[in-house]
């Protein structure tokens, strides 16, 4: 038995601006911290202000704001005789202002345009308080620097200097298979070092694109012994552990460690009249510490049911709108936005079954236009979403086939939205008909004799007045419904990462939405979701959505035409070579494929412009060695600039994006994370470096692999 301590950290759902509720949010974490004997609380990054101000922190209103919080925090009778790490303070007095030293300022990070890092390691100088602290704390200045509270604080120089607890207040957002390298990083700190290490993370969205996705921890030695939800409908959710600082000290006790720590130069210490742990002999000898853990991880089709469902219902709560509206396709995307929903009404229904989230349940009653005392509570999820979420399919009787629309209605049945099911044929002919009339020209079907110009315009005028009609009935059906309390409906977008970076999509149609919950996702990813909620959710019919093939049902269905998207991808070139029939299936897959690429092949290039940060050139080069063994390095060429192609004259469309939820390290979202020209020239310098290298090749470079010309 050693010298124990309990420890606490937290996530928490804060939300930009919103400084009466962060205040609550943060007040009730230390109450819990409090409640559960924690001697030390952690909180997340940028508690106060909530993360995702953008420039409003170059406001001075949110300056004076924040220390108007932190008074009302300091102050207040559940944030005594504990010590909290946001400014490090201690029963209404500041002990220290440690600001940070490396700033963020990548990917969807800008901390260097608001905020500058701090000066040096180990610096520490005198900051003068405003007088609205000075009032309360009695003090006119403080310490502000790279210095430590004995004991606690960051990573190996620290620990060298016998710094044994170390805090990790973060703002770090969802990405897909992104929370395996932070648990690796977070468990290195310490099984190098040694130490007991609290993590705590934001939770939720707070007003922008990001989902911060929490799975606050508490970590000693490298072994996890606390652990917080990664994705959660609660506002505050506090863990504890007991530690004994004794388990650190015996850890580092090797002559090798001292030979390096008796070099390195010390941090100023910031003395403070408290010890985190109790005396031995008034330690419980029955208590023990927290014992090691497995971490919990979530497989991707889990991360995308939970993360973007979580972020819905935070999106809906404070909008304060009456619930969302999906036009449904039939097809894959749409579907994955609905069975992203229907996991929403699943998380809210759980959590007002289990009774110990409260606010879930006055949220929804406002939502579905309750009274605050009304006794409706919904028996299941599918009654939840009758109240919350409706559908519609927009078809035309000569272009949508019965299969789409017969899977839209089953869809909506199963999940139980607010079904719609119409034609817009004659608000279609209306638009043709004024077109006629005012420019004496009836443009027509290519397939009817129309241009390729004429052909396209007939699809977006169906495309875009789709987005007309949704926002239509978006505003009009709570009212329709009988909904007397205020709030519309919010439009949700379905068009998916690879679509937007291809540019497949219509500028301000379907597209054009409040917001898209799949539009950082790829088409694989999607694919991968239904099966495994076809399974996960009991729901059997979206296997039929999966096998049916990819249409935007914007031209006539005839005997022998059906339009289609998507290509045959690579990989499935190299499999079709081998097969005796690969004439026949050869014919069948590439005949009417409108997108030009496979999605399996826009994923690979969205992650080598965006990820792997390559041009033309540079790609071409990747692809040779990723695609060498199934075509010729010009067909590589030939695919390569076809998406750079249709990349540059559609990149326009990315301004007026809808603002989609991050979940992908190469989204193209032109507003916040991939910022680049929309005019772009033509890549003629790159594909002159590309040819020359294939003309180098010789025959070569024109010859596919071998093994694939044995099978032709």
């Amino acid at each position: 038995m050693g010298h124990l301590t309990t420890l606490a950290t937290c996530n928490l759902n804060q939300w930009a601006l919103d400084f009466d509720g962060n205040q609550e949010r943060i007040i009730e974490s230390i109450r819990q911290a409090k409640a559960a004997g924690a001697s030390l609380r952690v909180g997340p990054e940028l508690e106060i202000t909530g993360y995702g101000l953008l420039d409003h922190f170059l406001e001075g209103d949110t300056f004076l704001h924040s220390w108007e919080s932190l008074v009302e925090i300091i102050i207040h009778k559940e944030c005594q005789d504990i010590l909290l790490d946001m400014i490090i303070v201690y029963n209404k007095e500041i002990l220290l202002i440690r600001p940070k030293l490396s700033l963020a300022n990548d990917g969807n990070y800008r901390e260097m345009r608001y905020f500058t890092p701090w000066k040096a390691v180990k610096l520490v100088e005198e900051y003068y308080l405003p007088r609205i602290i000075t009032k309360v704390t009695g003090q006119n200045k403080v310490p502000i620097g790279d210095a430590v509270i004995t004991p606690m604080s960051p990573h190996m120089p620290m620990s060298l200097d016998g710094v044994e607890i170390f805090t990790n207040s973060s703002g770090s957002h969802h990405e897909l298979r992104k929370l395996n390298t932070r648990i690796d990083l977070i468990k290195e700190a310490t099984l190098k070092a040694g130490g007991i290490y609290l993590y705590a993370n934001q939770q939720g969205c707070d007003g922008d694109r990001l989902y911060y996705d929490g799975s606050c921890m508490i970590v000693i030695n490298g072994r996890i012994v606390a652990q917080g939800s990664q994705f959660s409908l609660h506002d505050v959710e506090v863990v504890t552990a007991t530690v004994d600082l004794e388990d650190v000290r015996s850890y580092r006790n090797s002559r090798s460690r001292a030979m390096q720590a008796k070099d390195s130069t010390p941090y100023r210490r910031i003395e403070v009249g408290i010890s985190l742990s109790s005396n031995f002999e008034d330690v419980d000898p029955m208590i023990c510490p927290s014992k090691e853990i497995v971490f919990r991880y979530h497989v991707p089709e889990e991360e995308i049911a939970l993360g973007p469902a979580c972020f819905l219902w935070d999106y809906l709560r404070r909008s304060r709108q009456a619930g969302y509206f999906l036009p449904l396709s039939g097809g894959i995307d749409s579907c994955a936005t609905a069975v992203i929903i229907h996991s929403m009404c699943r998380l809210v229904d759980r959590a007002i079954k289990e009774g110990d989230n409260p606010q879930v349940l006055a949220d929804l009653l406002r939502i579905a236009g309750e009274d605050e005392d009304s006794d409706w509570r919904p028996k299941d999820p599918q009654d939840i979403a009758s109240r919350i979420f409706h559908t519609a399919y927009m078809g035309m009787r000569v272009n949508s086939s019965t299969d789409t629309r017969a899977r839209a209605k089953d869809l909506g049945k199963a999940i139980g939205s607010y079904h719609l099911n119409f034609d817009i044929d004659t608000v279609v002919s209306a638009v043709i008909a004024l077109c006629t009339a005012v420019t004496a020209f009836t443009p027509k079907y290519k397939m009817y004799g129309g241009t390729s110009v004429s052909n396209l315009a007939l699809q977006n005028i169906q495309a875009r007045l789709r987005m007309v009609l949704s926002y239509m009935f978006a505003q009009l059906l709570p009212t329709v419904r009988g909904r007397t309390k205020p709030g519309s409906l919010l439009v949700l977008g379905s068009a998916n990462v690879d679509e937007s970076l291809r540019g497949y999509l219509t500028k301000y149609d379907c597209s054009s939405a409040d917001i898209n919950p799949i539009g950082a996702i790829s088409k694989t990813d999607l694919k991968r979701f239904i099966l495994w909620a076809g399974k996960g959710f009991d729901m059997p019919l979206l296997q039929s959505f999966i096998d049916a093939p990819p249409t935007a049902e914007l031209e006539p269905i005839t005997d022998d035409y059906t339009q289609s998207d998507e290509v045959v991808s690579a990989k499935t070139l190299s499999t079709l070579y081998k097969s005796p029939f690969r004439s026949l299936v050869w014919a069948c897959l590439t005949k009417f494929k409108d997108m030009g690429m496979s999605y399996n092949e826009l994923s690979m290039y969205g992650r080598l412009r965006k990820v792997d940060k390559l041009g033309p050139y540079g790609m071409w080069r990747k692809l040779l060695h990723e695609w060498g063994n199934m075509l010729s390095p010009q067909e590589i060429y030939e695919k390569t600039r076809s998406f750079f192609w249709y990349y540059s004259i559609n990149r326009h469309k990315m301004t007026t994006v809808t603002p989609a939820y991050h979940a992908e390290q190469y989204s193209p979202d032109d507003n916040r994370f991939d910022l680049r020209p929309f005019l772009y020239p033509s890549f003629d310098f790159a594909y002159r470096k590309i040819e020359k290298a294939i003309k180098a090749m010789g025959t070569a470079g024109t010859k596919r692999p071998e093994a694939v010309e044995k099978n032709e």
